[in-house]
Order: structure tokens, then C-alpha cells, then sequence
């Protein structure tokens, strides 16, 4: 069977897409409930290091690929601008980890699609339609019901979480860029050493030596993180990303449980509404951007997904 036939058939599988997005978010659960099991014993741009030092054994595989890489200049400064954006939102991502609760966290992270969909106006020159527009109005109100500035004191760890979507969306537009000129795991690979040795400095600025089973729990941190960006990558060659995005919410439903059973986080319904809110609108974007491929897409054996 030729790689064009396979991909149709993975395609054309709804359910195994969903489930391995359900796997998805398990693992991205599982990195922000082994973080926070760290009790901030380990500051966070080290335990930020660490998750992605421990993370290059997964690499290994692909050392001659790497070691026979060859780029152009270009390709450096992008992957050296996207490792920086991605390390100063990793960076902010952990310290709002030891701040705020894990339903928040997980909750303002949905903001970074929007963050994506306005960088793409100002950067890529997309056009912005007036539906789109007011999905953006009503996930920057979500936040706003989350954060509800003036009715509650905010936390460093909000703000974190607002540069975190940023940095992490800056990544995301970098990444659409590169990977039309090298493979996505090419580009993540690349990611992945860029970040290790973004982080490097921060580290060392505030090092403390961890104990071992620090070491063990962002041991776990790394493997739920390299698993969670393998399924996604499986999800989303499995089906359509219509299909398969609306399984996302479950991340702050889990999220929501995991903090009340296990960290005795109270469940706060503006979180949850806020949170929701913003999950519609990336929904309601994601249905735009499919139905608008469509009708420009011709279909076909010569149509690429």
C-alpha cells in the first residue's frame, strides 16, 4: 500500500483518532499533576531543565538524522527564535504550576489557539472575517471570568499563564513556518535541544541539587510529555482535527478532579465557565478553518492533508 493510501485509511478512522486524543490528554495531565507533585522544592526554570534534559534520551533514536542535518540559515534563526519563545514559556509555565491551581493552569493554556489566530493576522497577513473576531472577544471574556481582575487578588502565576499562551502560541506560528521545509520530528527534535540549552542559564542561576526522586517524578514529567506529543501527532493523522479537538475539553475536566481528589483545590465554577468559554471559541475557529479548507480544497488523489 502506498504512504498516500495509508494516510486516507488512518484518516478515515474517527474513532481511533479520538482515542489516541484521549491519550493526549491523559499525558498532558499527567505532566502537569507530576510537576506538581514537586511542591516547588525544585525551582522552576531547573525542574524545566531537567524535564528536558532527562526528555533528549527519546532522541536517541534519531541521532543520525540529526547528525546529518543540514540547514540553511534561515532554518537556524527559526528554530533559534521558536527554542526561545518556547523557553521563556516553559519557564512561565512551571513557575505558574507552583502558584496557581492545576484547573487554572490547564484552563489558560486554551487561550494560546487565539493568541495563534491573531499572531497569524499580524505576522502571516491572514485575513481576520468578523466571526472570528468574536470568538476571540468571547475567549478573551472566558479569561476574563477566570482571572476576574478587581473581584479577587491575582496571582504572579496568572500572569505567567498569560505569557505562557503567548510564548507557546509564538512557537506554534514558528513551527507551522518550518515544518513545510524540514519533518515535524525534525522540528521537534530541534525544539527539544534548543529549549535544554535555553534553559541551561536559568537553571543555573537558581540551582538547588534534587533528590533523587524529584529526579524520578520529572523522569515521569519527560515521558508523559514525549508520549502526549506522539499521540497527538497519531491523533491527528488518524482524523480530521474537527474530529478530534472537541476531545480536548476533557483536559480540564480531569484537571478540575485531579486538583479537588488529590491536591484539595476547591472546584471554582468561573474557572470551569471561564475555561468552557474559551474552549467554544477555539472550537468554533477550528470549524471555521476546516469549513473554509474545504471549499478552497479540491478533492481528489492528489489532495494533501
Amino acid at each position: 500500500m502506498s504512504t498516500t493510501s495509508t494516510i486516507r485509511t488512518t484518516q478515515a478512522n474517527p474513532v481511533r483518532g479520538i482515542l489516541f486524543m484521549v491519550l493526549t490528554g491523559l499525558c498532558f495531565v499527567g505532566v502537569t499533576v507530576t510537576v506538581k507533585l514537586l511542591h516547588g522544592r525544585v525551582p522552576a526554570a531547573e525542574s524545566a531543565f531537567l524535564r528536558y534534559l532527562l526528555g533528549l534520551v527519546f532522541l536517541i533514536p534519531m541521532w543520525k538524522s540529526l547528525r546529518d542535518l543540514r540547514m540553511t540559515g534561515r532554518q537556524w534563526r527559526l528554530s533559534a527564535l521558536r527554542g526561545g519563545a518556547q523557553t521563556l514559556g516553559v519557564i512561565c509555565w512551571f513557575f505558574a504550576m507552583t502558584r496557581i491551581p492545576l484547573a487554572e493552569v490547564t484552563a489558560m493554556n486554551y487561550l494560546t489557539p487565539i493568541y495563534v489566530t491573531v499572531l497569524a493576522v499580524l505576522v502571516l497577513g491572514e485575513r481576520l472575517a468578523v466571526r472570528r473576531i468574536l470568538a476571540i472577544v468571547a475567549a478573551l471574556g472566558g479569561a476574563l471570568l477566570i482571572l476576574r481582575p478587581g473581584f479577587r487578588e491575582l496571582d504572579p502565576g496568572h500572569f505567567a499563564m498569560l505569557a505562557t499562551s503567548l510564548m507557546f502560541a509564538i512557537s506554534y506560528l514558528i513551527a507551522k513556518i518550518i515544518t513545510d521545509e524540514l519533518s515535524p520530528s525534525i522540528a521537534l527534535a530541534l525544539l527539544s535541544i534548543s529549549v535544554t540549552l535555553g534553559l541551561f542559564p536559568f537553571a543555573l542561576a537558581v540551582w538547588v541539587w534534587p533528590s533523587w526522586s524529584d529526579l524520578a517524578i520529572l523522569m515521569a514529567t519527560a515521558t508523559f510529555a514525549t508520549g502526549g506529543h506522539y499521540a497527538m501527532v497519531l491523533a491527528f493523522a488518524s482524523a480530521p482535527v474537527t474530529v478530534t479537538q472537541p476531545v480536548t475539553f476533557l483536559q480540564l475536566v480531569w484537571s478540575v478532579a485531579i486538583g479537588a481528589l488529590f491536591f484539595a483545590e476547591p472546584v471554582d465554577p468561573f474557572v470551569v465557565g471561564g475555561g468552557l468559554v474559551i474552549i467554544g471559541s477555539v472550537l468554533f475557529i477550528t470549524l471555521r478553518e476546516a469549513m473554509l479548507k474545504r471549499r478552497v480544497t479540491p478533492s481528489g488523489p492528489d489532495t494533501k492533508f
